[in-house]
Order: C-alpha cells, then sequence, then structure tokens
C-alpha cells in the first residue's frame, strides 16, 4: 500500500517506520504550505494540527484518495468534510484516538454509564493527562469519552478544568512526555468506581491508524474505528 503522510511530525514519523515494517511505503509527506500531489498513494494518513486538518482532508477527497485523520480540534467542520466525501464518492475515516485498547475503553465507558445512569449518588469525572506539547485541550478522546457518557447520564454537557452542576468536570494536565492516560471516576460518599486507560508510548495510536488506512483502502463512505474494529 502506498500512504501520504499529512503531517510529519512525532506521530507522522511513528507512522512511517510501523507502516514500513508492515510492507507499506511512504511515498509521501506533507507540511503545512506544501502541495498536495499524492504521488499515486492508495490512501492518505493525516495527523497535522487543527488548522490545517480541514484542507488536508479537503484535497485528499477532492482528488480520490481515501483518508484516515487523527487530528483534533477541528470538529466544527466535521459535517462539512462528510459532506464532501459523499460528493466526491469519497472514503473518509476520522477518530480521536485510533489505539485498539482505546476504542475498547470507549465502549467499556459506555456499558458502565448504561449501568450508572439511574444511580443518582454517584457523580461522574474525567481526568485526562497528555505531553506538553499537546495543542489542544481537553483531549478528543476525553470528548468522545464525555459524548458516551452523556448518550446514559443526567448530566447535559462536559465543562473543563472546574465544576458546574449537571456537568461532567474533565481536569485536562499537561505533564512532560505522557503519551495519553485517561481516568473517567463515578464517586459517592461511600465508595467510588473508577476505569483508566493508559498509553506506554504512541505506536498504538500510530498502529491503529495504519489498521484503519489498510482497511479502508477501496472502500467508499463515510466509517469510524467501531467499525473497522467491528466493535458495533
Amino acid at each position: 500500500m502506498k500512504i501520504a503522510l499529512l503531517g510529519y511530525g512525532r506521530m507522522g514519523k511513528t507512522i512511517e517506520k510501523l507502516a514500513t515494517e508492515r510492507g507499506h511505503t511512504v511515498v509521501k509527506t506533507i507540511d503545512q504550505n506544501d502541495d498536495y500531489d499524492f504521488n499515486e498513494a492508495d490512501v492518505a494518513i493525516d495527523f497535522s494540527v487543527p488548522d490545517a486538518a480541514v484542507n488536508n482532508i479537503s484535497a485528499c477527497l477532492k482528488a480520490g484518495v481515501p483518508v484516515v485523520s487523527g487530528t483534533t480540534g477541528w470538529l466544527a467542520k466535521y459535517e462539512d468534510m462528510v459532506s464532501l466525501c459523499k460528493k466526491n464518492n469519497g472514503a473518509f475515516i476520522y477518530a480521536s484516538n485510533f489505539s485498539v485498547g482505546v476504542n475498547i475503553f470507549f465502549e467499556l465507558n459506555k456499558q458502565l454509564a448504561k449501568m450508572m445512569q439511574h444511580l443518582k449518588d454517584y457523580n461522574v469525572s474525567m481526568t485526562e493527562v497528555h505531553h506538553i506539547h499537546k495543542l489542544d485541550a481537553p483531549s478528543g478522546t476525553a470528548i468522545t469519552l464525555a459524548e458516551g457518557i452523556l448518550d446514559h447520564s443526567h448530566n447535559t454537557d462536559w465543562v473543563l478544568d472546574k465544576e458546574e452542576t449537571d456537568k461532567i468536570t474533565i481536569k485536562a494536565e499537561r505533564e512532560g512526555e505522557v503519551p495519553g492516560t485517561h481516568t473517567i471516576k463515578y464517586e459517592s460518599q461511600v465508595d467510588e468506581i473508577t476505569i483508566e486507560h493508559k498509553a506506554h508510548n504512541r505506536n498504538g495510536f500510530a498502529l491503529g491508524a495504519i489498521i484503519a488506512a489498510e482497511w479502508l483502502r477501496d472502500k467508499t463512505g463515510v466509517y469510524s474505528m467501531k467499525d473497522v474494529l467491528n466493535l458495533s
């Protein structure tokens, strides 16, 4: 498989290494202000920055190149990209986190939320910890987790680094080179229940994106990691 990398930072370089080990070839790396000559790429993987993501994804869809995006912080334009994908009969996967373990954690989070939704004595909160270079807060993964809880909760929204009635508090911490830790806590006066996912390195995110790209090749439509991993 021939891959175009949109964004060639630490994640891009990790994807390149793992993709090469899996027998794929990176035929193009595109950073900001580079041209969009995809060199006959079979698929593109976008791990860029929020300001570049929409242009990157749009260029792929207009060029007929299936695109997998793990860039967060641009989702106000997500429905525009869905529409563009359908208009061009393209192929598109966005995920806030491509790690196989995290996507299993997403489903575990939803199941726990369903079990807790009628237990009003428990208050739910979340903490996410990432490296100091991360540009957005809270993380896209934390937002996805919060949305999974909100679908099965009396809470109406999430808030960052503060407490408000009927809202899920997300505490965002930035420390060193932490790849990503997400902790969800249900607490009452008598006990607490905690579930956590802790990434040991970035390889899980990169490998998941490559698996998604392998799956998306030669398909059309808008998909998620639930489709890739058959978690529906």
